[in-house]
């Protein structure tokens, strides 16, 4: 049986459920992500979108053009208390992209990949066994 994991926003009009494992999970430095969430980076799952399912509000969508690469990425966030609970890429739009920080448990998890290190704040210190890109990476 796959494993199945839930989350939501944080006032809970917005919840989701996630099947199976995630295809990748990033730390993102890149100044959008830093800027999007107000923090030094943000930790992003990736699902097949056939394997993220919604129930709840309806999410409001922001939709973002990378000054770097020019495509876009959408931000899918709760209306009510502004919670950013997936993204959407252009570059891949199969997947549901989760902000990690928005589940239940956050204990099953571990980051196999950090992107854009070139952006990350000085004072970050890596793993030192850490897959690490200055930009994106091409899968």
């Amino acid at each position: 049986m796959n494993a199945v994991h839930e989350g939501g926003c944080l006032c809970g009009s917005i919840r989701y459920r996630t099947a199976g494992e995630p295809v990748r999970a990033t730390a993102c430095h890149c100044n959008d992500c830093q800027t999007r969430t107000g923090s030094a980076f943000a930790v992003l799952l990736a699902f097949p979108d056939q394997h993220v399912e919604f129930s709840g509000f309806q999410l409001t969508v922001y939709e973002h053009r990378s000054d770097e690469s020019g495509r876009w990425i959408r931000n899918h966030f709760c209306g009510q208390c502004g919670s950013t609970v997936m993204l959407t890429i252009e570059r891949n739009q199969t997947l549901r992209i989760i902000s990690a920080g928005t589940l239940d448990d956050t204990s099953w998890f571990g980051i196999d990949r950090h992107i854009w290190t070139r952006s990350a704040q000085h004072w970050m210190s890596f793993p030192p066994d850490a897959v690490k890109f200055e930009q994106a990476f091409s899968t």
